[in-house]
């Protein structure tokens, strides 16, 4: 549907623009004009619709004699400079004309502009623009706002209070204007944020960290690093552990100062940019991405949200690109940068492949963290590798808190990893010590439970852990599965039809959900409609060969 509307929308611009053309030529003698200036303007809007914004910018530069024939170009060609990292050239362009820079972007990059400059009383004046557009959409609005707080606070050395409130952004500034003051409630500010209950800014760590490294409590910095957990902690913090106990502090400090204006601006638009991709919107969130490594091109471990915007709209390119930036000496970076090419092998080539290239780099590793020990266990797993995947698993379970949920986690891990190799005493035994440590974990008992029933092993207790976990996760379908299976071996199968009937809804794909359902299906004499279900099975991309052998049987002759 998208593809299409996008059609629609280029042929109607293609219609509008050579109505508007042919008009202008009727009525005005133009000996600029050449057609080859509409169709390298018809290449731009392309390729920057496809995201090729190198050659988009080529195109743009090549048909510029249109900025002033055509209402949309400055804005398209501003848009495609700074989506290919060219927001200076972005500017000029604005500069050079300004007469027909009426729009929001303009008026925002000629504040950066200033901003940078550190020309804040002529700010004035520019926001005053920007206000007329403020009203046009709720990022233009808070980016105004927040905007003219900022230029009241580098100007006059004082925080103002705006009458809105824009949630936790709000809470976040804050923090950082105190911080650019340095006021000793700055500290207590952050804290706040770092402890909230209300989502995820752990980010913010970072920058509590780098103020009291920056105020020489060094000692302080330490003892708080050696409280980190790696094993689940934001690819920033984890490297800024890193840093600290490296005791490369000057590393801290060089890539971020609150005392630097543009530093805090850049931290603003990577939040925008952020939100922006939430909501799905990822050329909006390049574009304020980009922004914010103008600003602060020190903080470029931010390109890693770049990164991912790219890679789920599938430039695998312009990931492999902006992912030269992380080297070596920056251990966490670039074991991400590192992931993210093992994933663009396994797309491009295959599987094979990637395994060999994320193991020949993990293996030049001398001391790998935790973290790295952990997610190359998860990437042996999932490539069935799991004599290996046990083994990096031990040796993170070694490093760990035995009565931490972590160790519970990795144990639940490793614990699936037995049961894959037909180990089930070890497998039993380190899912059952996961649940000593976190009792009642839904996803844990879902596990014990299904495999003690594929063993025909303690029937009666898998159900029972099988209901505790439905109770807890009603809608996951694996849960739900389970628990019909559980009824289909004591032979209840109404029951078990009611179970994976919701199942097979919310897996309709799945090759032993759609097994399962067909085999209660047979029993309760519906057998054309099993034979359906069983093909479903054997024809999945994602059957597996045993179970494929299993199912042509029951094709052929039934239960």
């Amino acid at each position: 549907m998208n593809v299409i509307s996008k059609k629609i929308k280029f042929f109607l611009f293609v219609c509008i623009f050579l109505y508007q053309t042919s008009v202008y030529s009727k009525t005005t003698e133009d000996k600029d004009f050449n057609p080859k200036y509409l169709s390298n303007y018809l290449s731009a809007i392309i390729s920057y619709g496809n995201q090729n914004n190198k050659d988009s910018v080529e195109y743009f530069n090549s048909s510029k004699n249109l900025i002033n024939k055509h209402e949309g170009f400055l804005k398209d060609y501003i848009y495609a400079l700074v989506l290919n990292g060219e927001v200076w050239q972005a500017i000029n362009q604005i500069k050079k004309h300004q007469n027909r820079a009426n729009f929001f972007e303009a008026n925002l990059l000629l504040l950066i502009d200033n901003f940078k400059k550190k020309k804040f009383k002529k700010n004035k004046s520019l926001l005053n623009n920007l206000k007329k557009f403020k009203d046009q959409n709720t990022y233009n609005f808070i980016i105004y706002e927040t905007l003219n707080s900022y230029n009241e606070l580098f100007l006059n050395k004082t925080i103002t209070k705006t009458e809105n409130n824009f949630g936790k952004l709000s809470i976040i500034n804050e923090a950082l204007q105190h911080c650019y003051l340095n006021e000793l409630d700055s500290k207590s500010k952050f804290l706040n944020l770092i402890n909230s209950d209300d989502g995820d800014y752990t980010r913010y760590l970072f920058f509590y960290l780098n103020n009291i490294i920056k105020n020489n409590e060094i000692d302080s910095a330490i003892q708080i690093s050696e409280t980190i957990n790696n094993i689940g902690t934001s690819l920033l913090i984890a490297q800024t552990k890193d840093w600290i106990q490296n005791f490369k502090f000057n590393k801290i400090k060089e890539i971020f100062s609150c005392q630097n204006e543009n530093d805090l601006l850049g931290e603003f638009f990577f939040l925008i940019s952020n939100f922006l991709a939430v909501d799905g919107n990822y050329e909006k969130s390049n574009f304020f991405a980009y922004l914010s490594d103008y600003l602060n091109p020190k903080f470029y471990f931010n390109l890693t949200h770049l990164v991912e915007n790219y890679f789920q709209s599938e430039k695998f390119e312009i990931v492999k690109s902006i992912l030269k930036k992380f080297d070596k000496k920056d251990q966490t970076y670039y074991w991400f940068k590192l992931k993210k090419i093992y994933q663009i092998i396994s797309i491009q080539q295959n599987s094979e492949e990637s395994l060999k290239y994320i193991e020949k780099n993990f293996n030049n590793y001398i001391n790998p963290s935790e973290n790295i020990l952990l997610d190359m266990g998860n990437i042996y797993k999932r490539n069935k590798k799991f004599e290996k995947s046990i083994k990096l698993y031990s040796m993170v379970l070694n490093k760990l808190d035995k009565s931490s949920e972590t160790y519970a986690q990795i144990l639940y891990r490793r614990g699936g990893s037995y049961e894959r190799i037909g180990d089930h005493l070890n497998s039993d035994k380190d899912l059952i010590e996961s649940l000593l440590i976190k009792p009642n974990d839904p996803y844990v008992m879902n596990y014990l439970g299904y495999g003690w029933l594929e063993r025909n092993y303690k029937i009666n207790e898998a159900i029972d852990m099988l209901q505790k976990a439905y109770k807890q996760k009603k809608n996951d379908p694996y849960i739900i599965d389970s628990v019909g299976w559980g009824y289909y071996l004591i032979e209840d199968f109404i029951n078990a039809e009611k179970f994976l009937q919701r199942a097979i809804k919310l897996m309709p794909k799945d090759p032993i959900v759609n097994d399962h359902y067909g085999d209660v299906l047979w029993k309760l004499d519906r057998k054309l409609q099993a034979k359906y279900y069983w093909e479903s099975a054997y024809n999945s991309d994602d059957v597996d060969d045993e179970l494929k052998s299993k199912i042509s049987i029951k094709l052929l002759k039934g239960l």
